[in-house]
């Protein structure tokens, strides 16, 4: 499960992180909204812990920008000082899952964190989407702006593979550990792969997705140079 934790309290941030990586998640963060908002919308996350006093965008505005102009669904557990009825009701009207008030237990912000993705698994396709490709996980279908897309299984493979830590490079070495173990064909066979998946995803497209980083790896983002 991939989390990421919107806060700019550094200490919270640090034990957060700590914590959700000692129960095995992978966790990623950012420290204010605009930050926080590029991370959700550009990767793949499981759910969010969105901190609501944040500077530059406030957790109310980033809940809504994810819901109405991303029409993301991810999961968003909100983090606040703030105790009034009033501010818990505006959180979860702008779009949040759930509320914890400051100060909490982090074993508690793990036990709510469970129960939101235990609902949330039951209700929702899984489904990697980077920009208007989306990979149906249940379905092992592929579309792009609601075209579907045919792959041969190691192209599915690979797809999934980028797809799932986009928007990070992703090295050579480690595709090729992950499609053919210890017996990679030979030193071309991934970039034969790559090629065949860059032409059925992106040929057809006016924006191409798949990029190469020369002598490193290759990304799948929006934009070549997203970070």
């Amino acid at each position: 499960m991939r989390i990421l934790v919107i806060e700019d309290n550094r200490d919270i941030l640090a034990n957060i992180l700590d914590y959700l990586q000692l129960k095995g998640y992978t966790a990623d963060c950012a420290q204010d909204g605009l930050s926080g908002l590029h991370l959700a919308t550009q990767g793949h996350y499981d759910l969010i812990v969105l901190d609501i006093m944040l500077p530059g965008l406030d957790g109310y505005q980033l809940c809504r920008r994810l819901r109405e102009e991303a029409r993301s669904s991810i999961p968003i557990l909100m983090l606040t000082a703030r105790d009034a009825l009033e501010d818990r009701l505006q959180g979860l009207s702008a779009g949040a899952d759930d509320y914890l008030v400051k100060p909490f237990a982090l074993s508690e912000l793990v036990a709510r964190i469970e129960a939101i993705l235990r609902r949330s698994q039951g209700n929702r396709r899984r489904l990697l989407e980077v920009a208007d490709l989306a990979y149906d996980l249940d379905m092992l279908s592929v579309t792009r702006a609601g075209v579907p897309i045919r792959l041969n299984p190691l192209g599915m493979k690979l797809l999934m593979i980028l797809m799932q830590r986009s928007p990070a490079v992703v090295r050579r070495e480690a595709l090729e550990e992950a499609l053919w173990g210890d017996d990679c064909p030979d030193s071309d066979s991934l970039r034969s792969h790559i090629h065949q998946l860059r032409q059925a995803i992106d040929k057809p497209f006016a924006t191409a997705l798949l990029h190469t980083v020369h002598g490193v790896g290759y990304r799948l983002a929006a934009n070549p140079d997203a970070k």
